[in-house]
C-alpha cells in the first residue's frame, strides 16, 4: 500500500510539513517518494509558490505512466491546485488556467475511481467547486462529493462529511435557499461535535448562527453568538467574524449603541 500523507500535514504550517514529507523521503519506495513529492509541490502552493509546486511536479511527468492509479490521482490533484484552488487570485484564474485545472481535476477523479479511492475522488470533486464557482455548479460538485462520501466506508472519504455539509451549506446560503442551508449546517455542526477540533466546531457553530440572522430568527442566532464570544474570550481568541455578526444582530434588534461596541471590536481585531 502506498503512503497516505494526510497523516503529515499540518496544512498551517506548510513550510513543517514540507520537511516532514522530506524526511519520509529517506527509506521509501519510489512509489511513496512519487507521493511524498506531490505534497511537497502542495506545501509550495499553500505558500503561493505556484511556479515551485509546477516545477516539482514537471520532474514527476517522465515516471507518471508508470506510477500506480493512486499516485496518479495525487499527482493530478495537486498540478490542479497548482493551477487553481482558494489559494489563488481571481486575476489569476483565466479561461485557459480554469480549463487546464478542470483538465487535471477530472484526470484525478477518473485515477482514484478506477482504483477505488473514495476519499481521492471526493478530493477531486471537491476541487472541481473552485474551477466552477457559481453557487448552483457548487453545490453541484457538493453534492456529488457528499454522495460519495456517505456511500463509503473508507475513513478517508469518511472524513469530508462534514466539510462537503459546510460546503453545500454556503452554496445553498449563496442561492437564498436558507432553510436547505440550515439543515445542512446542523448537520455539520452535529459531526464535528463529534470530534475534538474546537475550532471547527466553532466554525460550524457560527455558519448556523449566521444562517439564522439571515432568515430573521434573530434571538436564535444572537444567543449562538454571545456564546460564540465567550468562549474565544476565555480562549484568548477573539474573531472579527463573531463580533460583525454580533454589530448586525444588535442593529437588527435596534440596539445602535451595542452594535457601535462590536464594530469597534471588529474593526480592533481585523487589525
Amino acid at each position: 500500500m502506498a503512503i497516505d500523507p494526510r497523516a503529515l500535514w499540518n496544512f498551517n504550517e506548510p513550510a513543517q510539513s514540507e520537511q516532514r514529507f522530506r524526511s519520509a523521503l529517506s527509506g521509501a519506495s519510489a512509489e511513496d517518494q512519487f507521493i511524498l513529492h506531490t505534497q511537497i509541490a502542495r506545501t509550495y502552493g499553500l505558500r503561493k509558490e505556484f511556479t515551485r509546486s509546477q516545477e516539482i511536479l514537471r520532474e514527476l511527468e517522465s515516471t507518471l505512466a508508470n506510477a500506480s492509479v493512486e499516485a496518479q490521482a495525487w499527482y493530478w490533484l495537486e498540478l490542479g491546485r497548482s493551477l487553481s484552488s482558494g489559494t489563488h487570485s481571481s486575476e489569476s484564474q483565466t479561461a485557459d488556467t480554469k480549463a487546464r485545472a478542470r483538465q487535471a481535476y477530472e484526470h484525478a477523479l477518473a485515477a482514484a475511481r478506477s482504483g477505488g479511492f473514495d476519499g481521492l475522488a471526493i478530493d477531486a470533486l471537491h476541487m472541481l467547486a473552485f474551477v466552477d464557482t457559481a453557487p448552483a455548479d457548487q453545490l453541484k460538485w457538493g453534492e456529488e462529493a457528499l454522495s460519495v462520501a456517505l456511500a463509503s466506508s473508507q475513513p478517508a472519504a469518511v472524513a469530508w462529511r462534514a466539510s462537503l455539509r459546510n460546503n453545500i451549506g454556503y452554496a445553498l446560503h449563496q442561492l437564498g435557499r436558507f432553510e436547505e442551508a440550515l439543515a445542512q449546517f446542523q448537520e455539520a455542526l452535529a459531526l464535528r461535535e463529534q470530534k475534538s477540533d474546537i475550532q471547527a466546531t466553532r466554525i460550524a457553530r457560527w455558519m448556523v448562527a449566521w444562517t439564522l440572522r439571515a432568515m430573521e430568527r434573530t434571538d436564535e442566532a444572537l444567543a449562538i453568538q454571545l456564546r460564540l464570544e465567550a468562549e474565544r474570550a476565555a480562549a484568548g481568541t477573539p474573531s472579527s467574524y463573531v463580533f460583525g455578526e454580533l454589530e448586525l444582530l444588535y442593529l437588527a434588534r435596534g440596539d445602535e449603541a451595542r452594535a457601535a461596541h462590536y464594530a469597534g471590536l471588529k474593526m480592533a481585531t481585523s487589525q
